[in-house]
């Protein structure tokens, strides 16, 4: 049977975090210690599309790990209203595939210009992003010709993670990185949790996750819509109580993203909550219990990135080439 370049580039995704977690080693190690010297009282982290969403995880883990508020970026405040912000003391993470966005870019030299430390998560590492920063981490995924990421927002979550780690210094989450790559390729050998049948006459769902689990949710949502045409929203479990649990009652398809972490326990309270108003459910798991926690999200999101590229071909479309859709996409 003749497989897409989504599903292709997916299985990848091992291969790639084992060499990127090595080749990478030596400048996560000093990045962090640099970070640690300069001791930041805030992160902005910089991107549009799944590289915001990365941004998300980045945000949970900079938060949980170094104790550091970290906040997403409005690109168009430099790149459309021209305006600068007080950064001195800050650092700035830009997360680009391409690093060529000409909004990314704008708000990237704001950034040095108004005093942060500035690092670029960069898989083309000849870009002008690359150029323009302090320090790259290269995502080293290699050529993606999907237009439908997946192996390189993977290695972008693994770099997050990498950095994370050696600038709290935490020896074992820097261990628990090289269980990585066998984690993922056993969730790539793992069965099948989405499938197009579930998703039958499906043209609008709910993704919900919490914390970490929230974030990739962000990115699951995303790929339900860019490669199946459903238009699909993520919300953290906690934050969907919040008034659009109404929506359950209109029948409401949800995907659980579930995770186990600190957040697992009140997260499938949220979940029991909404199964008992109607909801008809579809769960994602991790597949592997005895992997680190921080590592669990990306888990999920490899089984799914193999799922719904196959719920996409069911339903008649290409997931290498959604309709209007280019891979490199630059907006001002």
């Amino acid at each position: 049977m003749m497989t897409t370049l989504m599903e292709q580039e997916a299985r990848q995704a091992p291969e790639v975090i084992a060499e990127q977690l090595k080749v990478n080693a030596q400048a996560a190690a000093r990045i962090g210690e640099k970070l640690n010297q300069l001791d930041p009282k805030m992160v902005m982290i910089i991107g549009r599309g799944s590289s915001d969403h990365a941004g998300v995880f980045g945000k949970y883990l900079f938060e949980v790990e170094v104790g550091v508020p970290t906040f997403a970026a409005a690109p168009s405040v430099a790149s459309v209203y021209g305006k600068s912000l007080k950064l001195n003391g800050a650092v700035a993470i830009v997360i680009s595939q391409s690093g060529r966005s000409p909004d990314i870019l704008s708000q990237a030299k704001m950034a040095k210009d108004a005093g942060a430390y500035t690092i670029a998560l960069v898989n083309d590492e000849s870009s002008p992003l690359a150029e323009l920063v302090d320090d790259v981490l290269g995502l080293k995924a290699g050529p993606e010709n999907s237009v439908a990421a997946t192996k390189s927002y993977l290695a972008t979550l693994s770099a997050l993670l990498q950095l994370a780690a050696n600038w709290g210094k935490n020896e074992g989450l820097i261990n628990a990185l090289q269980t990585l790559p066998t984690g993922l390729q056993q969730a790539i050998d793992s069965p099948v949790q989405l499938t197009s049948m579930a998703l039958t006459n499906t043209r609008n769902l709910v993704v919900l996750g919490r914390g970490l689990g929230f974030a990739v949710s962000k990115e699951i949502a995303l790929k339900l819509k860019e490669v199946c045409s459903i238009h699909a929203e993520a919300f953290s479990s906690a934050e969907f109580l919040h008034g659009p649990v109404t929506l359950v009652a209109q029948q409401l398809t949800i995907i659980d993203c579930h995770v186990n972490d600190e957040s697992a326990s009140a997260h499938q309270q949220q979940i029991k909550e909404v199964t008992t108003r109607g909801a008809k459910m579809i769960h994602l798991q991790q597949v592997v219990d005895d992997i680190h926690p921080r590592l669990a999200p990306l888990l999920v999101l490899q089984r799914f990135y193999l799922d719904v590229e196959k719920v996409a071909v069911a339903k008649g479309f290409n997931p290498d080439e959604p309709q209007g859709l280019k891979k490199v996409t630059r907006t001002l």
